[in-house]
């Protein structure tokens, strides 16, 4: 009986341990790491914007630097929680804005309806939150860089109200989505009969139908699998432990993270599918830039660059990315902070 009891004990024990550790990790405060300087800035800090929370982080070595307004992918997938590790060079010349976008990540709130949430609604919370960030940082303009299906909201953002933007920077644009995704499928299949992968080869074939009426996307665990994704490192996005440990988010976060994608693709991918960019932006009054990583099959950069052949803009331009997928700005981060300074900086000297 008392070593049934001890037994007990120890069981009980553990399991309080355990619930005191996750009690602890709903509430752990969070922060983003300082950055030094008299004129340097790092916060981490929900604003009001739209008529809803948003999560804005800001960092920069000195605000006087050109500011870029960070426009996440996913649909519903932040980049807060490791935009620290790969964005300090830029941060070095430029101040950095990322936000969780409506119901993503820390701007998901549980008993808020987002019955309404649809792409038109983030392009205003995108240009609401353009025009906060301007006052307070004291900019007349911005630079709008936006990553994957961010890209969807961040050009129609930069066509309706070119007047706030110095520039639109497009990374792993989104185009022709069927296309896309056909270029995708096709990349996958040819990487799985190399690979010597039958049962791969078979489930991939049997969804050529289905991606050709645009009814699914390819799916992402294979275009990660071979390639498609990411080169050089590991793929960021969905990293639960890499963003628990992260600075900028907690359990409750974590947990916050997950319902907002589920809910956020849900309500917003088929649309995208459904109406693709090329359909709703043929010209742009910006400065356009497509930065395309040439293995990029999450977003194909040869249907990008058919799409940026047909775009009616004075200033526009394709750069390639030769070692990255996806993800060239993280991939690559060296060559592209080189290139968004002699871009954005050396060009105005």
């Amino acid at each position: 009986m008392k070593r049934k009891k001890k037994t007990m004990k120890y069981i009980l024990g553990i399991a309080i341990a355990i619930l005191s550790l996750l009690a602890i990790g709903l509430v752990f405060p969070t922060w983003t790491s300082n950055i030094k300087g008299d004129n340097s800035i790092s916060t981490l800090e929900q604003v009001e914007i739209n008529g809803t929370g948003h999560e804005i982080m800001i960092r920069g070595t000195d605000q006087d630097n050109p500011v870029i307004i960070v426009v996440h992918g996913g649909p519903g997938s932040p980049e807060t929680p490791y935009a620290v590790k790969y964005q300090d060079l830029l941060e070095s010349n430029f101040t950095v804005v990322n936000y969780d976008q409506r119901a993503s990540g820390k701007s998901y709130h549980f008993f808020e309806d987002y019955s309404n949430l649809s792409t038109n609604l983030l392009v205003d919370d995108l240009l609401a939150l353009t025009d906060y960030i301007s006052e307070h940082l004291g900019k007349e303009k911005v630079i709008l860089m936006a990553h994957s299906s961010g890209t969807y909201i961040g050009m129609q953002a930069a066509n309706k109200s070119p007047e706030k933007y110095e520039a639109y920077v497009g990374i792993g644009q989104m185009s022709d989505t069927i296309e896309s995704e056909k270029e995708s499928l096709n990349y996958c299949i040819t990487q799985a009969e190399k690979a010597g992968n039958p049962d791969d080869i078979e489930y991939l074939q049997g969804l050529t139908e289905q991606i050709g009426n645009g009814e699914i996307v390819t799916p992402r665990e294979y275009v990660m699998k071979y390639g498609g994704s990411t080169r050089i490192i590991d793929n960021p996005d969905g990293d639960i432990l890499g963003t628990l440990l992260s600075s900028e988010y907690n359990l409750l976060d974590v947990i916050r993270y997950n319902y907002g994608m589920g809910y956020s693709q849900e309500k917003l991918v088929n649309h995208m599918l459904e109406n693709p960019l090329p359909d709703i932006v043929s010209t742009l009054d910006s400065p356009l830039y497509f930065v395309m990583g040439k293995y990029d099959y999450m977003t194909s950069s040869n249907a990008a660059k058919k799409y940026f052949d047909t775009i009616a803009a004075e200033d526009k331009h394709f750069i390639t990315f030769e070692k990255s997928a996806h993800y060239p700005q993280f991939e690559e981060k060296e060559k592209f902070n080189e290139w968004m300074v002699d871009t954005f900086i050396n060009e105005r000297k």
